[in-house]
């Protein structure tokens, strides 16, 4: 597995798509702000059923990176060859070594998280997170947008990763005690803004997946456009903070859900655990780390939470109800 997109080629490009469905899809609204950031091209996240019914503009120009943990997805598939059709190149993020997406692609970058039995996906977000942290490293460092003494911490801060990632999943009582006092709740809620916002797509899947609460997640900027009505007293809903430059921005919606009634849990990174705490019912800190890579370590003791409510739910956490863990029919 490789990249052969060469620096010309790169410089050519004028959009970028990502497909992709479910957790993979949630990957690509944090690769996003990463791209866009880091390399200056638009990039568009599309869901692989609906990207080919929706008369994409495509062109030689376009580079689509498909994301599938398994490589068979049906709509994916029929979305990579769509997109081939049109002269795209294609890029593949799978776990699946010779998978269909693999090989019909032009490039392919296996994540190497070996197999993953559980329907929800974990370790897949996880490994196809830092594939795209590494494309989109490589991809500025071909375009020469990112500055050395930047690019030289963001790929530190790319192998310090593993080590964060224990860090964050060290505490895990507090974790413990928070899903049994809320494990019988009807209805969650999860908000954040900016990659904190797509760490939230993900944390609630994962909770309704394995645990079949009623979950939403939203832009916190949004809950004041319909959202904010559907809390009452005891709601709880659980507020992503990592992103430092939107801190103050979150507090304030934190004390708007407070203010209706809301139980707040609180996620930020050390360093910010006293500003949280004098907002939220509850916190839970992660090590900080470049901001784009935050989901990476936000989304573990959530992932960690929704396993421990299912758990004490007594739900099939391995084998969810109505799931499957390949989707190979539209």
């Amino acid at each position: 597995d490789d990249i052969t997109l060469t620096k010309e080629q790169i410089q050519d490009l004028r959009k970028v798509f990502i497909v992709a469905c479910g957790t993979s899809y949630h990957v690509g609204v944090v690769a996003k702000y990463a791209f866009e950031r880091l390399l200056k091209i638009p990039l568009e996240v599309d869901v692989a059923s609906e990207f080919r019914y929706r008369d994409p503009i495509l062109d030689d120009k376009t580079l689509v990176i498909i994301i599938s943990q398994s490589g068979e997805t049906a709509d994916t598939l029929a979305a990579l060859r769509m997109a081939k059709s049109k002269g795209c190149r294609i890029l593949s993020i799978v776990n699946v070594v010779g998978s269909t997406i693999a090989n019909e692609s032009d490039d392919v970058l296996y994540t190497w998280a070996g197999p993953e039995i559980a329907v929800a996906s974990t370790k897949a977000y996880s490994t196809q997170l830092a594939v795209i942290y590494m494309i989109a490293l490589y991809m500025a460092d071909q375009l020469g947008t990112v500055p050395e003494a930047d690019m030289a911490r963001y790929m530190a801060d790319l192998q310090r990763l593993p080590d964060l990632a224990e860090a964050a999943l060290a505490d895990k009582e507090t974790i413990q005690y928070f899903a049994s006092r809320y494990f019988n709740a009807h209805d969650m809620y999860f908000i954040g803004r900016n990659v904190d916002y797509a760490a939230s797509l993900e944390a609630s899947l994962k909770l309704k997946e394995i645990s079949y609460i009623h979950s939403e997640a939203y832009t916190a900027g949004e809950l004041k456009h319909g959202p904010i009505s559907l809390l009452e007293d005891g709601t709880l809903v659980i507020a992503i903070a990592t992103y430092e430059k939107l801190f103050d921005k979150m507090m304030s919606n934190v004390r708007e859900v407070k203010a209706r009634g809301a139980v707040v849990l609180g996620i930020t990174v050390r360093g910010k655990e006293e500003a949280l705490k004098q907002e939220t019912d509850y916190q839970f800190c992660v090590p900080d780390i470049t901001d784009f890579m935050l989901p990476s370590l936000s989304i573990l003791p959530l992932q960690l939470f929704a396993y421990y409510v299912a758990s004490m739910k007594g739900c099939d956490i391995d084998k969810p109800r109505n799931l499957a863990k390949s989707v190979t029919v539209e």
